[in-house]
């Protein structure tokens, strides 16, 4: 993908005394006294700063917090907990500047925080008139939040419309790059698991997957439909029975291209659905009908970790199971960790997905580890993103 790339205006020496606007996503969970309870997208949004700062810039940040009433400002809406903490991780001041659409001092070698973005009117709306006066606050238009790059609002796609130089931050070429090996051109065979509550959320996804992929796992409730759609038993377990079809349909479309959807072979049963339920391993074909399927079983697991150990590029989605629960948690583990000790490039997304990585501790055995759930699952469907289409053009 031809997008400008901030460390190539860096190492072209094209920043310094510039005035350099970085929307970064800073968007953290508070606590009910407004303590920040993860700081991840903090630190992650630290080195595109840095690196502004170190080149000599004069340096402006903002991000989106919550979900604000344009217009309204309430003190749970502020930045200001993420200005401490950024002034701590940088080792320097970080003022918060209020009010700030209209004219922001900072100069070289500085850097503020401008408040919540989503509280100027019309940012959701991508307002052009404010729009551009975001882009009259800057020389360079720095886009490193890759959590947002599925909206086009004034600040994270007007703004680039309209100022002097807009480009990629290191967060957002990163998953642009890590995207590109995994879809555009990746090392075959390509295997997606896609799992989650309901086919209907992911139907699109599953039907973009299927025209690319050469396996692809369904798992959870989704996995419960593909059973259905092969006249297999499920009990009582949660799936749509209305979304037959677009399952056949989906296993149909990847038959013809010689690609699969391995259909579990075994499942993890109980009767309530609850952490301390009895567990219980059958095979498919004897799922009873008080039976509710809340994991594969040990066959099915080990055969897909075959395949996924076999595979060249892997794309994963969600949990096979229902892996908060430790006795529904062991097919999700084995798929864990098949993906963490295979060759495969790998890139994984959404927060049960992360949740996933991090309970098995294998976040330095993925490929690539994608922090935009919603943006992710867009590049899955096969949509454009609006921050990547407008980067692209200004490249141009």
């Amino acid at each position: 993908m031809n997008v400008l790339r901030f460390t190539d205006l860096v190492a072209q020496g094209r920043v310094r005394d510039q005035r350099v606007f970085i929307r970064a996503d800073l968007n953290v969970p508070l606590d009910a006294t407004n303590r920040i309870t993860d700081d991840t997208r903090i630190r992650a949004s630290v080195p595109c700063i840095r690196m502004a700062l170190d080149a000599g810039a004069a340096v402006m940040v903002t991000s989106h917090l919550g979900r604000p009433t344009e217009g309204e400002f309430k003190s749970e809406d502020s930045l200001a907990p993420v200005a401490a903490r950024l002034a701590e991780l940088l080792g320097r001041p970080v003022s918060l500047k209020a009010n700030w659409v209209d004219r922001v001092e900072v100069k070289p070698g500085e850097v503020v925080l401008l408040e919540n973005c989503r509280l100027n009117k019309g940012e959701k709306k991508n307002d052009a008139a404010l729009a551009r006066k975001l882009a009259a606050l800057a020389d360079i238009f720095v886009h490193d939040a890759f959590g947002t790059a599925h909206r086009a609002e004034a600040s994270t796609y007007g703004i680039a419309e309209f100022a002097p130089v807009a480009c990629a931050g290191p967060l957002l070429a990163a998953e642009i790059d890590a995207i590109g090996k995994a879809l555009a051109n990746p090392k075959r065979p390509l295997v997606a698991i896609v799992a989650g509550s309901k086919v209907s959320t992911k139907l699109t996804i599953l039907q973009s997957l299927a025209a690319k992929v050469d396996g692809l796992v369904v798992g959870g409730g989704i996995a419960n439909t593909f059973l259905l759609a092969q006249g297999l038993p499920i009990g009582k377990s949660l799936a749509e029975p209305d979304l037959v079809g677009e399952a056949k349909a989906v296993i149909d479309a990847m038959k013809a291209r010689g690609a699969e959807v391995p259909i579990p072979v075994d499942v993890v049963c109980a009767k309530e659905f609850k952490a301390d339920a009895k567990a219980t391993v059958k095979a498919v074909a004897d799922v009873a009908a008080d039976d509710l399927i809340l994991d594969i079983g040990p066959k099915t697991a080990a055969l897909l970790a075959d395949k996924l150990r076999a595979a060249g590029t892997i794309v994963w989605n969600g949990p096979v199971g229902v892996f908060e629960f430790d006795a529904f948690a062991k097919g999700t583990e084995t798929v864990a960790r098949a993906i963490a000790s295979g060759e495969a490039f790998s890139i994984a997304g959404g927060g049960d997905t992360l949740a996933a990585i991090a309970k098995y501790g294998i976040e330095k055995d993925v490929g690539y580890i994608s922090t935009g759930g919603g943006a992710f699952l867009e590049v899955l469907e096969g949509k454009t993103l609006p921050a990547f289409e407008i980067l692209q053009r200004r490249a141009g």
